[in-house]
């Protein structure tokens, strides 16, 4: 090879990072990223649509810890990743968005796709910026690689001239500039004054924010509870204290005295913390690494705020609880388990109508096939539906769309689920609506030989803004939601994939383990009733 290129440098820094992957659709701007991957240790994944390798990216961030990277061309390359990037924002997800630019030497002249790029992805990330000189991109590379990960994380975008990419540099530095993300841990001090505002609480709640959903957090947060006694709850839905996947937890949230909040935003998802979702009286304690998230709680009502990172949080008060205790809160965790493993019973009794299913039978019917195939991957998406099995199915690891509310995610996510773990299966359930989005991305995971099973509630409406005019409007103003009822099975089927219809629940089962068989990326489409997504509440007594 002769003298290095500005993207080999991009390349290089990226491998010596350790990125392992890249999720990418080609275009011109960065056709020389391209070039320099060839002969590297770093694979490619070439996809159909730009925010597909976004949300692909977003998955593996989710799955591993590490950041995952996408690289798409500039313009309306770069506009169609840049959507994707709220759901990453909003998931806490490490995510590095590469996009080609214009050339330095020709902005302001009209120059091809040329757009003020690192503006239009700003509100949507962490940092972003475009790089300014060859000499500085391993460094640009750098700094976001670590800015994607340290403290609360998120995205991070870079946009990278393609006359910066074409021309001469010199080598990366060795060793490369570091990317090593900078831990805030606790103080003790910090740990004391927390310890004893759950002290003094009866009714407390430690709630995490999504960064504490993932796999390292799923183990943390139980730790705590059994060290200290006090429910610890993960929230990670845009449905916020109504999440599905959390029962009858907003009866309990109205009855706490004291709130702790590791890395958990005082947002929407808690209503804002006002009467009568929390009561009026309850104090709250915030220990979050981003100091001004403190500043949306009442001084009045704020007891104890400090600055440090929510998964060394955990485990700082997991250790301090594990030689004492804030209190005898038996009854009160009790409770808080029962609430938040509430169903309604007469779930068990709900049956569509002849030629379709309703939710709670495809979720029970994907319930019991991942219990047949343990350690499988869950992942919820749509508006309605997607509600549905985040109530019912249990899974090794799930995967949402996160506090964004955004549809559309999932297959992407499933081919990027499918890429961390070859061997165990992964099902997303989606609605009919939701499945438009990245269609095309079957061809992907054709090419790629990645198989999943997307199981796709079909009520042929946008179910989710429907029932919004239900509501609202009343049903003779319920209009321009409706959907073919399309054969989405035999799209797949076109594509190279295995697709089958299902219309009866005991048809459900036998579907699953055939395109479970077949080793191929499959569509099972599912007649489903057309229903609201479910809302828990526990009847009073008396």
């Amino acid at each position: 090879m002769g003298q290095p290129r500005g993207a080999d440098i991009v390349v290089e820094t990226l491998e010596r990072l350790g990125v392992r992957r890249i999720f990418t659709l080609s275009g011109n701007h960065i056709m020389p990223i391209f070039d320099a991957l060839l002969g590297t240790n770093i694979a490619v994944v070439h996809v159909r649509q730009e925010a597909a390798c976004v949300h692909m990216a977003d998955a593996w961030g989710r799955l591993t810890g590490e950041v995952g990277v996408a690289l798409v061309t500039g313009g309306q390359g770069q506009t169609n990743g840049a959507a994707a990037l709220f759901t990453a924002l909003a998931a806490e997800s490490p995510v590095l968005l590469l996009s080609g630019h214009a050339g330095l030497s020709e902005i302001g002249r009209g120059a091809f796709q040329e757009l003020a790029q690192a503006d239009i992805a700003r509100p949507m990330t962490k940092a972003s910026w475009t790089a300014a000189s060859v000499e500085t991109l391993a460094d640009d590379v750098a700094r976001a690689m670590r800015l994607a990960r340290e403290g609360r994380p998120g995205p991070v975008h870079l946009s990278l001239p393609v006359d910066l990419l074409e021309a001469p540099a010199s080598a990366v530095p060795s060793p490369p500039p570091d990317a090593t993300p900078r831990i805030e841990e606790p103080g003790a001090n910090l740990v004391e004054a927390v310890a004893v505002e759950l002290g003094r609480a009866r009714r407390p709640l430690i709630l995490c924010g999504p960064v504490a959903c993932g796999t390292e957090g799923r183990a943390r947060m139980p730790a705590l509870e059994a060290a200290s006694g006090v429910p610890v709850l993960g929230m990670e839905s845009p449905r916020g204290l109504n999440d599905p996947s959390l029962g009858a937890f907003a009866e309990v949230l109205a009855q706490a005295d004291c709130l702790v909040l590791v890395g958990k935003p005082l947002d929407f998802t808690l209503k804002f913390g006002e009467a009568p979702a929390v009561a009026p009286d309850c104090r709250f304690v915030i220990v979050d690494p981003d100091p001004a998230l403190a500043a949306r709680v009442d001084p009045a009502r704020l007891s104890v705020s400090g600055t440090a990172d929510a998964l060394p949080t955990l485990a700082a008060l997991a250790r301090y609880f594990d030689t004492r205790r804030p209190g005898d809160r038996t009854d009160w965790h009790a409770a808080v388990r029962a609430a938040v493993a509430y169903r309604p019973p007469d779930w068990d009794d709900r049956r569509g109508a002849e030629g379709r299913l309703h939710p709670v039978e495809l979720c029970r019917g994907v319930a019991a096939f991942l219990d047949q195939h343990p350690g499988g991957t869950l992942i919820c998406d749509g508006g309605e539906i997607g509600q549905w099995p985040q109530a019912l199915v249990q899974a090794s690891r799930r995967l949402i769309n996160g506090v964004s509310g955004t549809i559309g995610a999932s297959l992407p996510f499933a081919l990027a689920a499918r890429l961390h773990d070859p061997a165990v299966p992964i099902v997303a359930i989606l609605g009919d609506g939701t499945f438009g989005f990245h269609m095309a991305e079957f061809d992907t995971a054709v090419r790629y030989g990645l198989p999943f099973i997307a199981v796709v509630g079909n009520d042929a409406r946008w179910n989710a803004e429907y029932q919004i005019q239900l509501r609202n409007y009343g049903p003779e103003r319920a209009r321009h939601c409706d959907l073919l009822s399309s054969r989405y099975d035999r799209v797949v089927t076109a594509l190279g994939g295995h697709g089958a219809l299902v219309t009866r629940a005991e048809d459900l089962p036998q579907a699953l383990e055939e395109a479970h068989a077949s080793g191929l990326p499959a569509c099972l489409n599912v007649l489903i009733e057309s229903v609201p997504a479910p809302v828990i509440r526990r009847p009073k007594a008396g």
